[in-house]
C-alpha cells in the first residue's frame, strides 16, 4: 500500500497554475524527499494533501482512501512553516496545551514520549522563545507527532539548521520511520542532507512532477568517477578518450566514468609523459543530478 497517491492534481490562484497535473506516489515507510526550486509547487502540494487548500482538480488518496476521509485525516501530522507556540510558555506547557486540544488520552505520557523521540526531554522546562532554531523545529515535529500519526508532512524543516542541528534532525526522522511506523514527506533545498536519509525522491518543476525515483535508482544514475587535473589538459583528455569510453571535462576537471582505479589512470598517463597534478575519486551528488535535470527540463 502507498501512503500517498496523487493523480492529475491541479491548483490555480487566479492566473497562476501552482500545481498543474501533478502525479506522486509515496510508499508506506518511506522518507520521501520532495525537491524543487522556489515556486515549483512543493508547499502548495503539501497544503493540498493536508486539506489546507482545496484542489481545482485531480485525486488525492492517503492509505488507499480519499484524503477527506476523517479516519485518514486523523493519521496525518503536519509541520508547515513554524510551530504555533506561545513564546513565554515552556516547551512542556505548549505541548500539553496541544495534547489537550487534540483530546489525547494520557496527555502527559504522550508528551513525554514525543519529546523523547525528538531529543527534547531535557529541555521541556525551557521557554519556547529561548529555544534555538533547531530546537524549535524539533518541537514542531513533536507537535506533529502527537496522536501517533502514520504520515508526517514537513515543509523545509531542516533549512537554516547548523551542522549539529541537521545531524539530530536526521536521526529523528530515521528513528520515526524505523521505530514508529511513520511515513515522512519532507521538502527541502538542502539536498546534501536529504541524500543522507531519503529512501525515495520526487522532483517537481512548474507544478509538475518531472521525476520520481528510489534511492537505489539515484545511486545507479549517479556513478562514481575519477576526476583529475594535469599540466596539459587538452592532451590528457585526448589520451584518456583513446583508452576509456566515458570521458568528459567538467568544472575544470577531466572525469573518467569507466570502472577504473585512480592509480591505473596515473600510470597510463605517466607512460605517455603526462604528469597528473591532482586526482580524486568522487560521486555525482543529488545536487549535481538535480541541477542537470533542471537544465534538461527547460
Amino acid at each position: 500500500m502507498n501512503a500517498i497517491e496523487i493523480r492529475n492534481l491541479s491548483k490555480s490562484f487566479r492566473e497562476l497554475h501552482a500545481v498543474a497535473g501533478l502525479n506522486m506516489t509515496v510508499p508506506v515507510g518511506a522518507i520521501y524527499g520532495f525537491i524543487g526550486e522556489n515556486g515549483s509547487g512543493k508547499s502548495t502540494t503539501e497544503k493540498l494533501i493536508c486539506g489546507l487548500l482545496v484542489p481545482n482538480g485531480g485525486e488525492i488518496k492517503l492509505f488507499g482512501r480519499d484524503y477527506t476521509n476523517q479516519d485518514v485525516r486523523a493519521k496525518i501530522g503536519v509541520l508547515i512553516e513554524q510551530p504555533g507556540c506561545f513564546p513565554n510558555m515552556s516547551v512542556w506547557n505548549n505541548m500539553m496545551l496541544q495534547a489537550i486540544n487534540l483530546s489525547i488520552k494520557n496527555p502527559e505520557e504522550e508528551v513525554r514520549k514525543v519529546l523523547r523521540i525528538v531529543r527534547m526531554e531535557g529541555s521541556a522546562s525551557n521557554k519556547f522563545k529561548n529555544c534555538s532554531l533547531g530546537m524549535k523545529q524539533r518541537i514542531g515535529i513533536a507537535f506533529a507527532l502527537l496522536g501517533n500519526p502514520a504520515l508526517l508532512i514537513l515543509d523545509e524543516t531542516i533549512n537554516g539548521l547548523d551542522a549539529d542541528g541537521m545531524r539530530i534532525m536526521r536521526e529523528v526522522l530515521v528513528d520515526i520511520t524505523k521505530n514508529y511506523n511513520c511515513t515522512v514527506l519532507i521538502s527541502s533545498h538542502i539536498l546534501g542532507e536529504l541524500e543522507k536519509i531519503a529512501t525515495h525522491y520526487g522532483i517537481v518543476r512548474g507544478g509538475k512532477m518531472i521525476k520520481e525515483m528510489t534511492a537505489g535508482q539515484l545511486e545507479e544514475d549517479c556513478p562514481t568517477y575519477v576526476a583529475l587535473q594535469s599540466k596539459d589538459m587538452a592532451k590528457t583528455k585526448t589520451l584518456l578518450k583513446k583508452k576509456y569510453t566515458r570521458v568528459s571535462e567538467e568544472n575544470e576537471y577531466i572525469r573518467v566514468y569507466d570502472n577504473v582505479k585512480a592509480d591505473e589512470i596515473v600510470n597510463y598517463l605517466y607512460k605517455n609523459n603526462i604528469f597528473v597534478t591532482e586526482i580524486k575519486t568522487d560521486k555525482i551528488s543529488l545536487e549535481e543530478y538535480y541541477i542537470d535535470l533542471m537544465k534538461e527540463a527547460k
